[in-house]
């Protein structure tokens, strides 16, 4: 049987589908990754890309922070791809229990919207943040990525408090909540589709161990270290996956 046609049998027999997506799942909207040849942590710069988001440089360096920030991580254009409207489909189905997401891109509520309109629904757990969040360090005033996008050198509030945006930078721990209904969502789960995530950054590539169920499934076009513990393995990309796909 072709391997995107087992997959849709999977999905059409499953009743708590998790999806736990990474870097991958947006690039085909035009966001690059991390760790790719063309990814952010090969970009030639006067400070290192890892440097230049961690919380140390962002309290001790704030105009170079926001200088890469504001060029390289916010992408107001970007559009969810067949990834994302597919699983806002299968959401509106009620067959996906929860979606665990690295990116912090924001494509995943956008696609909700699109498929399903302003339904308040806590089911996708961006673990790093979202750039769609940030707020005053001193007063705590919401403004969205808009907002800092066009603003002019460092963002600053109303109140004169710097903006920060509501991303875990390295050095900062990542948000407890969201960690726990991850791993619940995932060991309830009787599928879990692992898609665009090379499964190597932790503590979210320890993520899989907590799954009990019967399916898991890894969609990734080079492969990951935890292929063989998977039920299926499509080396493809989403795009293509998904694309076939029958919600």
């Amino acid at each position: 049987m072709d391997k995107i046609n087992e997959l849709q049998q999977i999905i059409n027999h499953s009743r708590k589908i998790v999806f736990f997506g990474g870097a991958g799942v947006s690039t085909e909207s035009g966001i690059p990754d991390f760790r790719s040849v063309d990814g952010l942590y090969n970009l030639k710069y006067k400070y290192p890309p890892e440097q230049i988001i961690s919380a140390s440089f962002f309290y001790s360096n704030l105009k170079e922070f926001y200088g890469f920030y504001k060029e390289k991580m916010i992408f107001l254009d970007a559009e969810p791809n067949i990834t994302h409207i597919k699983l806002a489909q299968m959401r509106q189905k009620g067959i996906l229990s929860a979606i665990v997401t690295q990116n912090i891109d924001g494509l995943h509520e956008m696609a909700d919207k699109i498929v399903r309109g302003d339904v308040k629904d806590d089911y996708i757990y961006d673990i790093h943040g979202s750039i769609l969040r940030n707020y005053c360090l001193k007063c705590h005033k919401f403004y969205d990525a808009k907002f800092v996008k066009e603003s002019q050198g460092i963002p600053t509030c109303q109140c004169g408090g710097v903006i920060k945006p509501d991303v875990v930078l390295y050095e900062e721990s990542l948000d407890e909540t969201k960690i726990d209904k991850s791993l619940s969502a995932i060991s309830q789960a009787d599928t879990l589709i692992v898609g665009g995530t090379s499964l190597v950054v932790y503590p979210a590539a320890g993520f899989i161990r907590y799954f009990k169920g019967k399916n898991l499934i890894i969609i990734d076009k080079k492969g990951t270290q935890a292929d063989s513990q998977a039920t299926l393995t499509i080396h493809d990309t989403l795009g293509n996956v998904f694309s076939r796909l029958k919600i």
